[in-house]
Protein backbone atom coordinates (compact mmCIF):
# COMPACT_ATOMS: atom_id res chain seq x y z
CA UNK A 1 0.00 0.00 0.00
CA UNK A 2 1.39 3.02 -0.88
CA UNK A 3 -1.31 6.06 0.98
CA UNK A 4 -1.49 9.36 -0.25
CA UNK A 5 -3.58 12.18 0.83
CA UNK A 6 -4.88 15.55 -1.10
CA UNK A 7 -6.04 18.55 0.01
CA UNK A 8 -8.47 20.80 -1.63
CA UNK A 9 -9.91 24.31 -1.06
CA UNK A 10 -11.59 25.82 -4.02
CA UNK A 11 -12.26 29.40 -4.31
CA UNK A 12 -15.79 28.97 -3.60
CA UNK A 13 -14.70 28.43 0.02
CA UNK A 14 -17.86 26.12 0.18
CA UNK A 15 -14.88 23.43 2.17
CA UNK A 16 -11.91 21.67 2.86
CA UNK A 17 -11.84 18.33 0.50
CA UNK A 18 -9.75 15.89 2.23
CA UNK A 19 -9.10 12.56 0.34
CA UNK A 20 -7.10 9.41 1.37
CA UNK A 21 -6.00 7.40 -1.71
CA UNK A 22 -3.73 4.17 -2.67
CA UNK A 23 -2.02 5.03 -5.74
CA UNK A 24 0.70 2.82 -6.84
CA UNK A 25 2.89 1.75 -9.65
CA UNK A 26 0.89 -0.17 -12.91
CA UNK A 27 3.11 -3.49 -13.75
CA UNK A 28 1.42 -3.98 -16.59
CA UNK A 29 2.17 -1.04 -18.64
CA UNK A 30 5.91 0.43 -19.18
CA UNK A 31 7.71 1.73 -17.37
CA UNK A 32 7.97 4.99 -19.66
CA UNK A 33 4.70 5.58 -19.37
CA UNK A 34 4.76 6.38 -15.40
CA UNK A 35 1.73 5.02 -15.35
CA UNK A 36 -0.28 4.43 -12.06
CA UNK A 37 -3.26 3.01 -9.75
CA UNK A 38 -4.98 4.79 -8.59
CA UNK A 39 -7.50 3.28 -5.90
CA UNK A 40 -10.17 5.81 -3.99
CA UNK A 41 -10.57 5.21 -0.01
CA UNK A 42 -12.47 7.77 1.91
CA UNK A 43 -12.72 11.83 1.70
CA UNK A 44 -14.70 13.96 3.90
CA UNK A 45 -15.97 17.89 3.33
CA UNK A 46 -14.92 20.21 6.25
CA UNK A 47 -16.15 23.53 6.79
CA UNK A 48 -13.98 26.67 6.98
CA UNK A 49 -15.08 28.56 9.89
CA UNK A 50 -16.97 31.21 8.88
CA UNK A 51 -14.89 34.32 10.41
CA UNK A 52 -11.61 32.86 8.69
CA UNK A 53 -13.86 32.15 5.40
CA UNK A 54 -15.12 36.04 5.56
CA UNK A 55 -11.32 37.15 6.12
CA UNK A 56 -10.03 34.79 3.26
CA UNK A 57 -12.89 35.90 0.41
CA UNK A 58 -12.03 39.42 1.66
CA UNK A 59 -8.56 39.05 1.14
CA UNK A 60 -8.64 37.25 -2.25
CA UNK A 61 -11.31 40.52 -3.81
CA UNK A 62 -10.48 43.82 -2.03
CA UNK A 63 -7.47 45.74 -1.66
CA UNK A 64 -7.74 47.36 1.95
CA UNK A 65 -4.70 48.23 4.07
CA UNK A 66 -2.35 45.94 5.96
CA UNK A 67 -2.84 43.32 3.72
CA UNK A 68 0.73 41.62 3.63
CA UNK A 69 -0.20 41.13 7.48
CA UNK A 70 -3.07 39.76 6.58
CA UNK A 71 -1.50 37.59 4.37
CA UNK A 72 1.07 36.65 6.67
CA UNK A 73 -1.56 35.31 9.48
CA UNK A 74 -4.20 34.10 6.98
CA UNK A 75 -1.58 31.72 6.10
CA UNK A 76 -0.97 30.01 9.60
CA UNK A 77 -4.57 29.82 9.73
CA UNK A 78 -5.18 28.47 7.07
CA UNK A 79 -2.37 25.60 7.47
CA UNK A 80 -3.58 24.53 10.56
CA UNK A 81 -6.95 24.34 9.34
CA UNK A 82 -5.29 21.97 6.77
CA UNK A 83 -3.94 20.22 9.13
CA UNK A 84 -6.62 19.50 11.55
CA UNK A 85 -8.67 18.39 8.54
CA UNK A 86 -5.88 15.81 7.46
CA UNK A 87 -5.81 14.38 11.02
CA UNK A 88 -9.47 13.77 11.19
CA UNK A 89 -9.90 12.25 8.14
CA UNK A 90 -7.38 9.96 9.49
CA UNK A 91 -8.76 9.60 13.10
CA UNK A 92 -12.33 8.52 11.28
CA UNK A 93 -10.30 6.10 9.05
CA UNK A 94 -8.22 4.31 11.77
CA UNK A 95 -5.26 5.03 9.71
CA UNK A 96 -1.71 6.05 11.37
CA UNK A 97 0.09 8.68 9.88
CA UNK A 98 2.87 6.41 9.11
CA UNK A 99 0.96 4.58 6.78
CA UNK A 100 0.56 7.71 4.73
CA UNK A 101 3.55 8.45 1.99
CA UNK A 102 2.58 12.21 1.40
CA UNK A 103 0.42 15.08 1.52
CA UNK A 104 -0.62 17.11 -1.34
CA UNK A 105 -2.12 20.21 -0.71
CA UNK A 106 -2.94 22.76 -3.47
CA UNK A 107 -3.58 25.55 -1.04
CA UNK A 108 -6.22 28.49 -0.73
CA UNK A 109 -5.93 30.64 -3.97
CA UNK A 110 -5.77 34.24 -2.99
CA UNK A 111 -4.34 36.37 -6.36
CA UNK A 112 -3.72 34.34 -9.77
CA UNK A 113 -1.85 36.69 -12.63
CA UNK A 114 -1.15 34.55 -15.14
CA UNK A 115 -0.76 36.84 -18.02
CA UNK A 116 0.77 40.10 -16.04
CA UNK A 117 4.21 41.62 -16.49
CA UNK A 118 5.52 39.43 -13.88
CA UNK A 119 3.11 36.21 -13.59
CA UNK A 120 2.49 35.28 -10.39
CA UNK A 121 -0.25 33.15 -8.68
CA UNK A 122 -0.80 32.90 -4.58
CA UNK A 123 -1.79 29.71 -2.70
CA UNK A 124 -1.60 30.41 0.90
CA UNK A 125 -2.02 27.43 3.62
CA UNK A 126 1.70 27.36 4.93
CA UNK A 127 2.72 23.59 3.96
CA UNK A 128 5.56 23.58 6.83
CA UNK A 129 2.41 23.57 9.49
CA UNK A 130 0.85 20.68 7.82
CA UNK A 131 4.28 18.76 7.55
CA UNK A 132 4.88 19.49 11.22
CA UNK A 133 1.52 19.20 12.82
CA UNK A 134 0.57 15.76 10.84
CA UNK A 135 4.28 14.06 11.14
CA UNK A 136 4.01 13.82 6.99
CA UNK A 137 5.71 14.62 4.15
CA UNK A 138 4.10 17.44 2.51
CA UNK A 139 3.82 18.52 -1.30
CA UNK A 140 2.74 22.20 -1.91
CA UNK A 141 2.98 25.27 -3.89
CA UNK A 142 2.40 23.06 -7.67
CA UNK A 143 1.21 25.87 -9.90
CA UNK A 144 4.62 28.51 -9.68
CA UNK A 145 6.98 25.96 -11.24
CA UNK A 146 4.52 25.65 -14.49
CA UNK A 147 4.50 29.57 -14.67
CA UNK A 148 8.50 29.41 -14.37
CA UNK A 149 8.25 27.80 -16.97
CA UNK A 150 5.96 30.07 -19.12
CA UNK A 151 3.02 28.64 -18.27
CA UNK A 152 -0.66 29.74 -16.85
CA UNK A 153 -0.15 27.27 -13.72
CA UNK A 154 -3.62 26.48 -14.13
CA UNK A 155 -5.42 23.93 -15.09
CA UNK A 156 -3.31 21.32 -13.29
CA UNK A 157 -5.73 18.59 -13.15
CA UNK A 158 -6.18 17.75 -16.50
CA UNK A 159 -3.58 15.12 -16.60
CA UNK A 160 -5.25 13.57 -14.01
CA UNK A 161 -8.35 13.83 -15.90
CA UNK A 162 -6.89 12.02 -18.87
CA UNK A 163 -5.23 9.04 -16.58
CA UNK A 164 -8.57 8.64 -14.79
CA UNK A 165 -11.68 9.47 -17.33
CA UNK A 166 -10.19 8.69 -21.06
CA UNK A 167 -12.34 6.33 -23.11
CA UNK A 168 -11.08 5.06 -26.14
CA UNK A 169 -14.72 5.09 -27.47
CA UNK A 170 -16.16 8.37 -27.11
CA UNK A 171 -15.30 12.00 -26.96
CA UNK A 172 -15.78 13.60 -23.39
CA UNK A 173 -15.20 16.80 -21.65
CA UNK A 174 -14.52 16.82 -18.11
CA UNK A 175 -16.26 19.90 -16.55
CA UNK A 176 -15.42 21.30 -13.42
CA UNK A 177 -17.71 24.39 -11.75
CA UNK A 178 -15.91 25.49 -8.94
CA UNK A 179 -16.11 29.45 -8.27
CA UNK A 180 -14.44 29.76 -11.42
CA UNK A 181 -15.59 26.96 -14.01
CA UNK A 182 -12.43 24.82 -16.21
CA UNK A 183 -13.05 22.11 -19.10
CA UNK A 184 -10.71 19.41 -20.07
CA UNK A 185 -11.15 17.87 -23.73
CA UNK A 186 -10.59 14.44 -23.99
CA UNK A 187 -10.40 12.82 -27.34
CA UNK A 188 -11.22 9.35 -28.20
CA UNK A 189 -9.15 9.57 -31.32
CA UNK A 190 -6.27 10.54 -29.67
CA UNK A 191 -6.26 14.16 -30.30
CA UNK A 192 -4.16 16.49 -28.13
CA UNK A 193 -5.86 16.81 -24.87
CA UNK A 194 -6.69 20.81 -24.12
CA UNK A 195 -8.12 22.44 -20.77
CA UNK A 196 -8.42 25.70 -19.82
CA UNK A 197 -10.98 28.31 -17.57
CA UNK A 198 -14.22 28.86 -19.42
CA UNK A 199 -14.63 31.78 -16.70
CA UNK A 200 -17.58 32.32 -13.57
CA UNK A 201 -18.91 29.05 -12.57
CA UNK A 202 -20.58 29.73 -9.06
CA UNK A 203 -18.14 32.35 -7.83
CA UNK A 204 -20.33 35.22 -8.95
CA UNK A 205 -23.74 33.49 -8.00
CA UNK A 206 -22.36 32.58 -4.33
CA UNK A 207 -21.16 36.52 -3.94
CA UNK A 208 -24.59 37.79 -5.07
CA UNK A 209 -26.22 35.45 -2.70
CA UNK A 210 -24.38 36.62 0.24
CA UNK A 211 -24.83 40.03 -0.45
CA UNK A 212 -28.72 39.66 -1.95
CA UNK A 213 -30.34 36.42 -0.40
CA UNK A 214 -28.41 36.34 3.21
CA UNK A 215 -27.34 33.11 1.79
CA UNK A 216 -23.92 31.26 0.98
CA UNK A 217 -25.29 29.58 -1.92
CA UNK A 218 -28.44 29.00 -3.60
CA UNK A 219 -29.54 25.14 -2.89
CA UNK A 220 -29.98 23.55 -6.27
CA UNK A 221 -30.47 27.17 -8.71
CA UNK A 222 -34.36 27.35 -6.68
CA UNK A 223 -33.61 31.23 -5.99
CA UNK A 224 -32.20 31.58 -9.67
CA UNK A 225 -35.27 29.85 -11.47
CA UNK A 226 -37.85 32.46 -9.77
CA UNK A 227 -35.57 35.08 -12.24
CA UNK A 228 -36.00 36.02 -15.77
CA UNK A 229 -32.81 36.19 -18.16
CA UNK A 230 -32.09 40.24 -18.31
CA UNK A 231 -30.93 39.82 -21.69
CA UNK A 232 -28.54 43.57 -21.67
CA UNK A 233 -27.12 42.33 -19.00
CA UNK A 234 -25.93 39.35 -20.11
CA UNK A 235 -24.74 40.42 -23.20
CA UNK A 236 -22.81 43.06 -21.53
CA UNK A 237 -21.05 39.97 -19.27
CA UNK A 238 -20.49 37.95 -22.43
CA UNK A 239 -18.43 41.09 -23.88
CA UNK A 240 -15.85 41.11 -20.88
CA UNK A 241 -13.09 40.55 -23.23
CA UNK A 242 -11.69 37.14 -21.14
CA UNK A 243 -14.32 34.73 -23.22
CA UNK A 244 -11.89 35.94 -26.88
CA UNK A 245 -9.28 35.49 -25.19
CA UNK A 246 -6.89 33.11 -27.12
CA UNK A 247 -5.49 29.83 -25.43
CA UNK A 248 -3.85 28.81 -22.98
CA UNK A 249 -6.06 30.97 -20.20
CA UNK A 250 -7.15 30.85 -16.54
CA UNK A 251 -8.91 33.32 -14.21
CA UNK A 252 -9.91 33.52 -10.68
CA UNK A 253 -11.88 35.22 -8.18
CA UNK A 254 -9.96 38.38 -8.45
CA UNK A 255 -11.09 38.85 -11.77
CA UNK A 256 -14.73 37.51 -11.78
CA UNK A 257 -15.33 38.94 -8.32
CA UNK A 258 -18.56 41.04 -6.91
CA UNK A 259 -17.03 44.14 -7.75
CA UNK A 260 -17.18 42.85 -11.23
CA UNK A 261 -20.68 41.85 -11.22
CA UNK A 262 -21.25 45.71 -9.74
CA UNK A 263 -19.56 47.41 -12.58
CA UNK A 264 -21.65 45.08 -15.02
CA UNK A 265 -24.70 46.14 -13.27
CA UNK A 266 -23.64 50.25 -13.50
CA UNK A 267 -22.68 50.17 -17.02
CA UNK A 268 -26.63 48.51 -18.51
CA UNK A 269 -27.74 52.05 -16.32
CA UNK A 270 -30.97 50.33 -15.03
CA UNK A 271 -32.23 48.70 -11.76
CA UNK A 272 -32.20 44.96 -12.03
CA UNK A 273 -34.23 42.98 -9.83
CA UNK A 274 -32.06 40.35 -7.55
CA UNK A 275 -33.45 37.45 -8.56
CA UNK A 276 -32.68 38.31 -12.34
CA UNK A 277 -29.30 39.36 -11.57
CA UNK A 278 -28.72 36.09 -10.21
CA UNK A 279 -30.70 34.21 -13.12
CA UNK A 280 -28.53 35.92 -15.69
CA UNK A 281 -25.81 35.56 -13.40
CA UNK A 282 -26.29 31.20 -14.10
CA UNK A 283 -26.94 31.73 -17.73
CA UNK A 284 -23.44 33.66 -17.77
CA UNK A 285 -21.36 30.23 -16.13
CA UNK A 286 -23.56 28.20 -18.56
CA UNK A 287 -23.36 30.19 -22.39
CA UNK A 288 -19.39 31.04 -21.42
CA UNK A 289 -19.28 27.12 -20.88
CA UNK A 290 -21.66 26.17 -23.97
CA UNK A 291 -19.70 28.25 -26.54
CA UNK A 292 -16.06 26.72 -25.45
CA UNK A 293 -17.44 23.11 -25.61
CA UNK A 294 -18.99 24.06 -29.28
CA UNK A 295 -15.60 25.31 -30.63
CA UNK A 296 -13.72 21.77 -29.36
CA UNK A 297 -12.47 20.17 -32.42
CA UNK A 298 -14.77 17.12 -32.38
CA UNK A 299 -18.19 16.69 -30.87
CA UNK A 300 -18.88 15.70 -27.31
CA UNK A 301 -20.76 12.81 -26.82
CA UNK A 302 -20.20 12.99 -22.55
CA UNK A 303 -19.72 15.95 -20.34
CA UNK A 304 -18.80 14.59 -17.12
CA UNK A 305 -19.33 17.60 -14.40
CA UNK A 306 -17.73 17.55 -11.14
CA UNK A 307 -17.47 20.84 -8.51
CA UNK A 308 -20.00 22.09 -6.37
CA UNK A 309 -21.97 23.30 -9.44
CA UNK A 310 -23.22 19.54 -10.27
CA UNK A 311 -25.56 19.94 -6.73
CA UNK A 312 -27.08 23.10 -8.76
CA UNK A 313 -29.87 21.37 -10.40
CA UNK A 314 -30.64 23.62 -12.26
CA UNK A 315 -27.53 24.74 -13.81
CA UNK A 316 -27.64 21.55 -14.60
CA UNK A 317 -30.83 21.15 -16.63
CA UNK A 318 -30.18 24.34 -18.32
CA UNK A 319 -26.32 23.06 -19.29
CA UNK A 320 -28.76 19.72 -20.70
CA UNK A 321 -30.59 22.55 -23.19
CA UNK A 322 -27.86 24.17 -24.20
CA UNK A 323 -25.76 20.83 -25.06
CA UNK A 324 -28.37 18.53 -26.35
CA UNK A 325 -26.32 16.14 -28.05
CA UNK A 326 -24.26 15.25 -25.21
CA UNK A 327 -24.83 13.54 -22.22
CA UNK A 328 -24.16 15.88 -19.15
CA UNK A 329 -23.65 13.42 -15.93
CA UNK A 330 -21.88 13.46 -12.32
CA UNK A 331 -18.52 11.79 -12.57
CA UNK A 332 -20.41 10.05 -10.05
CA UNK A 333 -21.81 7.79 -12.86
CA UNK A 334 -18.06 7.22 -14.21
CA UNK A 335 -16.38 6.04 -10.51
CA UNK A 336 -15.45 9.44 -9.14
CA UNK A 337 -17.76 11.35 -7.06
CA UNK A 338 -17.90 15.02 -7.97
CA UNK A 339 -16.69 16.29 -4.82
CA UNK A 340 -13.44 14.77 -4.95
CA UNK A 341 -12.17 14.98 -8.19
CA UNK A 342 -9.62 17.85 -7.49
CA UNK A 343 -8.33 16.57 -3.91
CA UNK A 344 -7.82 13.61 -5.40
CA UNK A 345 -5.99 15.30 -8.13
CA UNK A 346 -3.75 16.76 -5.80
CA UNK A 347 -2.54 13.23 -4.18
CA UNK A 348 -1.84 12.20 -7.84
CA UNK A 349 0.47 15.17 -8.27
CA UNK A 350 2.51 14.55 -4.81
CA UNK A 351 2.57 10.66 -6.01
CA UNK A 352 4.45 12.27 -8.94
CA UNK A 353 6.40 15.02 -7.61
CA UNK A 354 7.89 12.60 -5.15
CA UNK A 355 8.94 10.18 -7.95
CA UNK A 356 10.22 12.62 -9.85
CA UNK A 357 7.68 12.88 -12.52
CA UNK A 358 6.30 15.99 -14.29
CA UNK A 359 2.88 16.65 -13.71
CA UNK A 360 1.67 19.95 -15.90
CA UNK A 361 0.62 19.64 -19.75
CA UNK A 362 2.14 22.01 -21.58
CA UNK A 363 -0.71 22.17 -24.47
CA UNK A 364 -3.19 22.91 -21.54
CA UNK A 365 -1.05 25.60 -19.67
CA UNK A 366 1.06 27.21 -22.31
CA UNK A 367 4.27 26.55 -20.70
CA UNK A 368 7.04 25.38 -22.79
CA UNK A 369 8.13 22.39 -21.46
CA UNK A 370 7.07 19.69 -18.83
CA UNK A 371 8.24 20.13 -15.57
CA UNK A 372 8.56 18.44 -12.20
CA UNK A 373 6.08 20.32 -9.87
CA UNK A 374 5.62 21.57 -6.12
CA UNK A 375 7.79 21.79 -3.20
CA UNK A 376 8.19 19.02 -0.89
CA UNK A 377 8.57 19.36 2.82
CA UNK A 378 9.87 16.62 4.60
CA UNK A 379 8.70 15.13 7.51
CA UNK A 380 12.08 14.11 9.74
CA UNK A 381 11.50 11.65 12.47
CA UNK A 382 12.63 12.26 15.73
Amino acid sequence: MSYFMGIMSGTSLDGVDVVLADIFPDDTKSSEQSSVNFSFIAAHSYPVPPRLKQKLLALSQERHQNELDSYARLDVQTGMLFAHCCQQLLKTQNTSTAEITAIGSHGQTLRHYPDSDYPTTLQIGDPNIIAQQCGITTIADFRRRDMAAGGQGAPLVPPFHQAIFHSEKKNRVILNIGGIANITFLSAKGHQVTGYDTGPGNGLMDDWCLKHFNCSYDPAGQQAAKGQIHSQLLTQMLNDPYFTQALPKSTGREYFSYQWIIKQLHNTGTDIDPSDVLRTLLELSCISIRNEISLLPEKIEEVLVCGGGVRNLYLMHRLQELLPDSLIASTENYGLHPDWVEACAFAWLAYRTLHGLTGNLPAVTGADREVILGAIWPHHSP
